[in-house]
């Protein structure tokens, strides 16, 4: 084991074992050199040449682009891919694509590559306050949380999103949901972003949608299983429950539901 334990652990760890009598049954030691994905707390030997992919690459150099602070130091490259794929599969479908919770709109910059959405013959509604999180709709645990993350410094977006998807057929819905649910009208919906950091928001938006849903349509949830989301993983739990569905809990902490 020490022989085994010298080849894979770096110079560092093994002082720290030595020096500091560190515990390795309390830690998971990878090797750097195998791991194929290190980001957004996700660690993976599996293939992950998606990342390489021209259509993908230029897709999340895009949404790079303009995540401002949240993707300055901080690359989700795995939530990206998911996204583009669910959308991808919504493009083959009846209806309009939705985000609610938008912030800068980088992922929807990486769809709107990803899926050539000019081409498509669909509308692009997003939704969101613009300007953080409404504390009618959203817990003393939400808005603290949202404050540790950097949310709150949000300033309104509204103008920036606005510019950048310009020449593109996207309505923007600016204000709180549920308020606002009654502005966004699609006949039909072929694929279903939810990411706002806060639960009766999100719960409320599925409702609304549910029904406009295509059959194979998917809502991606990005912050089902994220480290302290647990209150929104339980709402969109119950909520899949009651639509007699379930929730596919995916490694990148996103959550996929698939209209049936």
């Amino acid at each position: 084991m020490k022989a085994l334990l010298k080849r894979i652990l770096p110079p560092f760890v093994q002082n720290a074992v030595r020096y500091r009598k560190v515990d390795l049954r309390e830690y998971h030691v990878l090797p750097k050199k195998d791991i194929t994905y290190s980001n957004d707390l996700l660690f993976t030997y599996h293939n992950a040449d998606f990342q390489q992919e021209p259509r993908f690459a230029e897709a999340y150099r895009l949404c790079k682009e303009i995540g401002g602070g949240l993707l300055k130091d901080y690359d989700i490259q795995w939530r990206v891919h998911v996204l583009c794929w669910a959308a991808a599969h919504g493009a083959k479908l009846e209806g309009d694509f939705v985000d609610c919770g938008v912030h800068t709109g980088f992922c929807t910059r990486a769809i709107v590559h990803y899926t050539d959405f000019g081409r498509l013959g669909k509308r692009y509604w997003l939704l969101d306050t613009f300007q953080g999180l409404d504390p009618k709709y959203s817990t003393a645990y939400e808005l603290e949380r949202n404050t540790k993350l950097g949310y709150s410094r949000t300033v309104d977006l509204y103008s920036q999103v606005q510019r950048t998807f310009a020449g593109y057929n996207v309505e923007l819905v600016k204000g709180p949901i549920p308020e606002t649910l009654a502005m966004a009208n699609p006949e039909k919906v072929a694929f279903l972003s939810i990411d706002m950091n806060t639960a009766a928001p999100e719960v409320a938006a599925m409702e609304h949608f549910w029904p406009r849903m295509s059959s194979g349509a998917m809502i991606v949830l990005d912050d089902y299983g994220y480290p302290g989301c647990l209150n929104q993983k339980l709402a969109h739990d119950d909520w899949a429950r009651s639509k007699g569905v379930q929730v596919l809990s995916l490694p990148t902490c996103q959550g996929l539901i698939i209209k049936p």
